[in-house]
């Protein structure tokens, strides 16, 4: 720690008493501690490096998905088993419901002109419904797989639209698709 006449010096201030009537108010509110004993007696109180408290939540990471030809998926049972995979996010991905929310990581390309490649995690919130447009995770039951692409209800069937120009889309009857979530974010991987 410097002594007050290297403060005094360093802070280009007039005199040591300025010095000193400065350091004890900082003693006063809690910032340094002063040993009257010892000459470099002057101790810095709290300075933990601990940054902003950032309230933040878990969510679970259920799986991956397809983004390319659709694929099978794991049984649900085992999406919420103990020691299972979860990520922690900042408030802003947080929907009205945080505790809904949950992951899966992305297997293949076809969402790459939306950056979303393989290996990322998307973020996604629970819903039956989807609005033409919404980036989903749908369940084709009679395939039991699920893929991951854009959503457009064209009168009795569904597009299931590749954010990919090399790859065509997926065209079932509307009876045929099962939307199990809705695309709120996602988290990139980096490499």
């Amino acid at each position: 720690m410097p002594s007050v006449r290297e403060i005094q010096a360093a802070c280009d201030i007039s005199s040591t008493s300025v010095v000193d009537y400065n350091l004890r108010i900082l003693e006063r509110q809690g910032f340094v501690r002063r040993s009257p004993d010892i000459s470099r007696g002057l101790e810095l109180v709290g300075t933990e490096e601990k940054g902003p408290q950032i309230e933040t939540f878990q969510i679970p990471v259920l799986g991956s998905i397809a983004a390319g030809e659709p694929i099978p998926v794991p049984e649900a049972e085992g999406w919420r088993s103990e020691g299972s995979e979860t990520i922690t996010l900042p408030p802003e991905l947080a929907t009205r419901n945080p505790e809904e929310l949950f992951a899966l990581r992305v297997k293949g390309y076809s969402m790459i002109d939306a950056l979303i490649t393989d290996g990322d995690l998307v973020v996604l919130t629970p819903t039956s419904q989807a609005r033409n447009g919404d980036m989903i995770a749908a369940w084709l039951p009679i395939e039991e797989t699920a893929t991951l692409k854009r959503f457009f209800l064209e009168g009795d069937q569904v597009r299931l639209q590749p954010e990919n120009k090399q790859m065509d889309p997926i065209i079932v009857p509307a009876e045929s698709v099962q939307v199990h979530g809705r695309v709120v974010g996602v988290i990139r991987r980096m490499n």
